[in-house]
């Protein structure tokens, strides 16, 4: 076997992983909502959309068998992990100063006009408040861990292409 196709081998086997973390965590959210009763905002609904995406571009770019396919769609990963930070950000921020709107009036109608809101409404319609302090998990929100999440992704994923892909002689 080629060592590019390990190399690419390592980096299908790590999109796997990733795409299999987020719809953990996507499952984690959905517990949290329909067992313990903590209503999604707009903003958390936005967030499981960006991990449903880095899921998806994963998982198509495991399917991959070359090198640019790989490539493309580990950079759709990036571009939604990017999208994620933006959206769990700002829920970081709207909790911490409950003051400022999560945009709840703008954002309900929009975020639950989205394809996914009318084929499965549990998991994708609105319906709680940004700042609604829900218990702490490990000493974070679900926001934070959210942002923890996306950044990682943001900043693991091209180190990984990069220190994979890097030649050695």
């Amino acid at each position: 076997m080629s060592d590019d196709r390990l190399r690419l081998g390592r980096e299908r086997r790590f999109l796997v992983l990733l795409g299999i973390i987020c719809l953990a965590l996507i499952g984690g959210a959905l517990y949290m909502q329909v067992v313990l009763g903590e209503a999604p905002c707009p903003l958390c609904i936005l967030q499981r959309y960006a991990l449903l995406l880095i899921a998806l571009f994963a998982f198509i770019g495991a399917a991959m068998s070359s090198r640019r396919g790989i490539t493309i769609m580990e950079t759709l990963v990036v571009i939604s992990a990017i999208f994620g930070v933006a959206v769990a950000g700002h829920h970081v921020y709207t909790q911490f100063y409950p003051a400022v709107s999560c945009g709840i009036d703008v954002l309900q109608p929009i975020v639950d006009s989205l394809p996914l809101a009318a084929i499965f409404p549990l998991g994708f319609q609105v319906d709680g408040f940004c700042s609604t302090p829900y218990p702490p998990i490990l000493g974070l929100s679900l926001a934070q861990w959210a942002l923890l999440a996306f950044v990682l992704t943001v900043i693991l994923v091209p180190l990984g292409i990069i220190r994979n892909r890097k030649k050695t002689y």
